[in-house]
């Protein structure tokens, strides 16, 4: 195993340093995510070992099922919806990572392989519960700072989901925003993780470019689903919370 990793946690000690120099107060939070993120990336190094070796298909799908249980349960705690947390989070992660993950796999850009199903799974379920998180609080503050124009509309008969119509559309075009930084900054100010992955095991630049391409189109695909089902899937829920509680959940 190599362990010349470890002197890049000179970076982690720098940044807790600087925290605690400039009271950030982050110190608590670098230091225990990143100790977590050593620990949980180790063990998925052994796990992987295992994991590759899967042969029979169905079980590939048992442990994508787990990473979109687990990240129901992340948007749960990130984002609270009150009762109804679990089941939006995992209805908006499994209905925008299923349909790109089945679509890639229809048009033969991802095999029923362990080492492409479930990296290229996880990036996809990844990067829907980020953009989750980011529309349901984006979502919740539009609500929140307009709910009298909300009232309003209702008042004169407007259907809710009408109602709530132009802030979920500035939810999703927030929760976007990081998505299509990237498509437009990519190959000029940074080289994706995928390319240079690829080019670090020798593989031709051509097909590390193509494969990374392919990646990042079904990000963009799955952002703008996670965006729109999670507002979908929300809308109610959000807005019973302020009104009928007089806060957010």
């Amino acid at each position: 195993m190599q362990y010349s990793f470890l002197a890049s946690y000179a970076l982690i000690l720098f940044a807790l340093w600087y925290s605690r120099k400039e009271h950030f107060g982050l110190e608590k939070q670098i230091l225990t995510n990143s100790i977590l993120a050593m620990v949980q990336l180790g063990l998925l190094g052994y796990a992987l070992v295992y994991l590759f070796k899967i042969s029979h298909p169905s079980l590939l799908f048992f442990v994508l099922l787990g990473m979109l249980l687990f990240g129901a349960y992340t948007a749960k705690k990130r984002s609270p919806l009150g009762s109804e947390s679990f089941r939006i989070a995992f209805y908006t992660l499994g209905a925008s990572s299923g349909i790109v993950f089945a679509s890639m796999m229809a048009f033969g850009v991802i095999h029923m392989v362990p080492n492409e199903m479930i990296p290229i799974g996880g990036m996809i379920i990844g990067n829907a519960l980020n953009v989750y998180t980011q529309s349901i609080e984006r979502f919740k503050g539009e609500v929140k700072n307009t709910v009298e124009t909300i009232e309003g509309m209702i008042a004169l008969g407007a259907p809710l989901k009408e109602a709530l119509s132009f802030a979920a559309k500035a939810s999703v075009k927030a929760a976007m925003i990081p998505t299509l930084n990237m498509l437009q900054t990519v190959g000029i100010i940074h080289i994706p993780g995928i390319t240079t992955g690829m080019l670090l095991a020798g593989a031709h630049p051509l097909t590390a470019v193509s494969y990374q391409l392919a990646v990042m189109y079904m990000m963009v695909a799955v952002s703008l689903l996670a965006a729109a089902f999670s507002v979908l899937f929300s809308y109610r829920s959000i807005f019973t919370s302020l009104y009928f509680k007089g806060e957010m959940a």
